[in-house]
């Protein structure tokens, strides 16, 4: 409530003089009241207790609130007589006065409510006969609220919301030597399909294949044409840890639905990020394969265009005649024959599977999504009337588009380090998507840091063990081959995280001598890095130098240890990297070398992230010290082989 008062100057005409002065005197009165208002209110809100004296409580008071006390004011009578403030007063000093009460009234009125100033006194006190005001002592009370308090408090964590199939997931056991399942014990599984299994040496499913292969197989049930009951099936996606046997959990179920197919079509499409990792995959989905007539083609530029086009479709007489049930592919080379090769239909699609998931949809602003989906349903120009169960173009589900069965499409999602960003998710198109997880990894969405994860913690291989070392950036090469010599290893992986690192650190290692040692980065083809890694996998090379090309699901059997020379900047890089070790439930040693400004970020990262046990591994120089002299040989050749290489390629 605000109250005002305006008073007029005194001019020549004094005829309204006695007028202004009655009114100034109610306006005084009024204001009055209303403070002895508030007092009592404030007065009747507060616990009885012991009043101290007046002095006391002002000083008390005025301590708390930090204010300075206000002096008493003094007023002087001028000779022309009539205390400030009233109408025989002269103008300039008569307004100054009504400001000061005006000041006055409205620090009272605020005051007042915390109830701990002392009101002015009414029109007829000494203020208004121009005495001095009694001393105010102002300040809220040890229980009041003061607004305006800056004091730190933490801010409670918000806890992001998530969709309720990636909050409450299907949990499946992250240990692959505990929970093993025998073959017997899932009786869905077609019989050819268990004999070429424990042809490969295969008698138990790992925990997360025991789950997912019963949960694809029931989509299949009725044929690969109508799933079960003629509804959609749902997608599923699967976080695992690297080596817990993601790849069987998908090829099985998908060759066992196409056992009974008539004609040769594209009906199962897998989706990886990198070549070596799709000619994995390919060579896994043979060996299953033979045991039906079903033909799989590898999409991944390791050929010419035309090569690759021979082996999806023939054109005859009658038209193009695909050659392809399975097809395995990279992002870009996908895009390129589905625009560039004729007869290369995917209509007839019937499983999507994305392995690598979170690396893939990285690449999505290649926008190879979009138009595998665009090609998997065929517009409603090119529609064939008469075929059967014939795919549309997505749209919302009402009684009248269901009543039409289709074949369906269903996306498989495979990943080590799959993203929980609904955001991220969404770009997939998932339909009532189903989550099988092997521990707490729905922590929020996880694409934090730079990379796009980082939020939340992952399932590491129970067998393996983590450590970091401390050194210098000159010593990080002897710590390399101090911990190669110490620990006389037969497999060896050292990631970098450039291919010039990569270069550099292979031909110091080449020139230090007594280690078989190889390169493995784009500087090399697909043929070349075919060859090391196959060299690699039969113990012919001691330490392989890569870049993170081999860190995505490259399956290399025996790797005993991985060196991190450059520390990863993402929590998910490192994932990958160390996976490559301690896989199929086998033990296995990471380590970390670290400057001494990466240690702090580095280790709060690995134990935020879920890392289990990160151990501190020190190398004294006193071990170092016995390989200085050809390490500093090593240095000075290195130094010759880069300025020639340098030479030849300005040459």
């Amino acid at each position: 409530m605000a109250l005002f008062h305006v008073a007029r100057y005194s001019g020549p005409e004094a005829a309204g003089a006695e007028a202004e002065a009655e009114a100034d005197g109610r306006a005084r009165a009024l204001l009055e009241r209303l403070r002895c208002r508030a007092r009592e209110r404030q007065l009747q809100k507060q616990p009885p207790q012991q009043e101290p004296s007046e002095p006391a409580e002002a000083a008390q008071t005025a301590q708390a609130a930090g204010k300075r006390r206000r002096r008493p004011r003094r007023t002087r009578r001028r000779k022309s007589g009539g205390a400030p403030g009233s109408p025989h007063a002269p103008p300039c000093k008569r307004r100054k006065a009504d400001d000061e009460d005006e000041d006055a009234g409205a620090e009272s009125s605020e005051e007042a409510p915390a109830g701990n100033s002392v009101g002015a006194e009414a029109a007829g006190s000494p203020e208004g006969q121009g005495g001095p005001l009694p001393e105010e002592a102002s300040g809220p009370p040890a229980h009041a609220l003061v607004l305006g308090g800056f004091g730190r408090s933490k801010a409670p964590k918000v806890q992001p919301f998530l969709p309720a199939w990636l909050a409450e997931p299907s949990c499946v056991g992250k240990n692959v030597t505990e929970g093993l399942v025998s073959i017997e014990d899932i009786p869905e599984v077609h019989p050819d399909l268990q004999k070429r299994l424990r042809a490969q040496g295969i008698s138990s499913y790992f925990p997360v294949q025991a789950a997912v292969i019963p949960a694809l197989l029931e989509s299949t049930a009725n044929g690969f044409l109508v799933s079960r009951g003629g509804y959609r099936p749902s997608d599923l996606c699967v976080s695992a840890p690297t080596g817990s046997g993601k790849t069987l959990a998908f090829v099985i179920p998908v060759v066992q639905a196409l056992l009974r197919r008539a004609v040769c079509q594209v009906r199962a499409l897998v989706v990886l990020p990198t070549k070596e990792l799709a000619q994995q995959v390919s060579s896994v989905f043979s060996v299953y394969a033979d045991a039906a007539p079903l033909r799989v083609a590898l999409l991944a530029g390791q050929k010419s265009l035309a090569k690759e086009q021979e082996s999806l479709v023939q054109d005859t007489a009658d038209g193009f005649r695909c050659l392809a049930d399975i097809v395995v592919a990279t992002p870009g080379r996908l895009v390129d024959h589905v625009e560039q090769t004729p007869g290369f239909s995917l209509q007839h699609l019937r499983f999507l599977v994305i392995d690598e998931a979170d690396r893939v949809i990285d690449s999505m602003h290649q926008s190879w999504l979009p138009r595998v989906l665009a090609a998997a349903s065929p517009s409603e120009g090119t529609r064939d009337p008469f075929a059967l169960l014939q795919r549309t173009q997505p749209r919302a589900v009402t009684a009248a588009s269901a009543c039409c069965p289709q074949m369906p499409l269903q996306k498989l999602l495979f990943s080590a380090t799959l993203t929980q960003n609904p955001e991220k998710l969404q770009q997939l198109g998932l339909y009532r998507p189903r989550l099988f997880s092997t521990g707490s990894v729905h922590g929020g969405p996880r694409d934090v840091d730079g990379d796009g994860d980082s939020g939340g913690k992952y399932t590491f291989p129970a067998g393996l063990t983590h450590r970091y070392v401390p050194c210098s950036l000159r010593l990080k090469p002897l710590v390399v081959l101090h911990l190669l010599l110490e620990m006389n290893l037969s497999r060896v992986l050292c990631f970098t995280n450039s291919r010039e690192n990569s270069h550099r650190l292979f031909l110091l290692v080449q020139a230090f001598g007594g280690v078989r040692v190889a390169e493995f980065s784009s500087r090399y083809g697909p043929g070349s890095r075919k060859r090391i890694l196959k060299r690699f996998q039969q113990g012919k090379i001691q330490l392989l130098i890569s870049t993170d090309a081999t860190a995505r699901g490259i399956d290399v059997q025996g790797v005993q240890l991985v060196v991190n020379y450059d520390a990863p900047q993402y929590l998910r890089t490192y994932v990958h990297r160390v996976g490559r070790t301690a896989r199929a439930g086998k033990s296995g040693q990471a380590f970390t070398l670290l400057l001494k400004v990466q240690e702090r970020r580095f280790v709060r990262m690995l134990r935020e992230g879920g890392v289990p046990g990160l151990e501190r591994h020190d190398a004294p120089s006193e071990l170092l010290q016995p390989l200085a002299p050809r390490y500093q040989e090593a240095l000075s050749q290195l130094e010759s082989a880069v300025r020639e290489e340098r030479k030849q390629k300005a040459a």
